[in-house]
């Protein structure tokens, strides 16, 4: 699906007093934009869940799912196979790794599509169980805060500084199809970061951009971003 069509699915769910599906960032911001205030409440699965859903008469049908296994998983590999299934983005929620445990949200009414597919992460062999959705209600994510000093916010000045190579490794990186924005391959190294975007990096991890902290005297800007543990 396309981003309008997405946009415009929605606003037809909420008028006709049924739930959104889940939210991406970029789309929970544009249809914010073009929804009336106050015409919506946001439901969160957890307190400070990436994707959510908007309703504003019946409350979201959704499930926990728990991966099983032994052996450990990445939040990429776990990511890829859900796409692999050809399902929508809208389709599931976030991805939370928590005390060496694999969890994530779907729309109830994918839930039995998810625990008879997804039968491997990867080349890991796993099987999926339903949890009770109280399970997470306090979960809350944590990061370490760091501070760059970059001349944009360009994406890849910043994964330059953060990780320490140059434009060109980056551009391999892109290539290699290392780099996530907002669950999206990332396809131009000039892209601007926005406030509370997600990226990730393969083997360097996942961060927040949270924004430009201030000015420096020498034209320079002073960035924070949060970097998933």
């Amino acid at each position: 699906m396309n981003n309008n069509y997405d946009i415009i699915h929605n606003i037809e769910l909420l008028n006709k007093g049924l739930p959104t599906k889940f939210l991406d960032l970029g789309i929970k911001e544009e249809l914010k934009r073009k929804l009336k205030k106050n015409s919506y409440l946001i439901y969160y699965p957890y307190p400070d869940s990436e994707k959510v859903i908007y309703y504003n008469k019946i409350e979201p049908k959704i499930s926990l799912l728990e991966i099983i296994t032994k052996e450990e998983l990445e939040h990429r590999k776990i990511l890829g196979s859900i796409f692999s299934l050809g399902v929508e983005s809208s389709t599931f929620g976030d991805i939370v790794i928590y005390n060496n445990h694999y969890y994530f949200y779907v729309l109830e009414e994918m839930k039995d599509y998810f625990m008879n597919n997804i039968i491997n992460i990867g080349k890991i062999n796993v099987r999926l169980e339903e949890r009770d959705l109280d399970l997470l209600k306090d979960y809350k994510r944590e990061y370490d805060d760091i501070e760059l000093i970059v001349s944009s916010e360009r994406i890849d000045t910043i994964i330059s500084k953060l990780i320490g190579i140059n434009r060109t490794k980056i551009k391999k990186l892109i290539s290699d199809k290392d780099i996530l924005l907002n669950n999206n391959l990332l396809k131009e190294t000039s892209k601007k970061l926005n406030k509370d975007d997600l990226f990730s990096i393969r083997k360097y991890g996942k961060y927040k951009y949270n924004g430009i902290i201030k000015n420096t005297k020498s034209g320079n800007i002073i960035v924070n971003i949060k970097k998933y543990k």
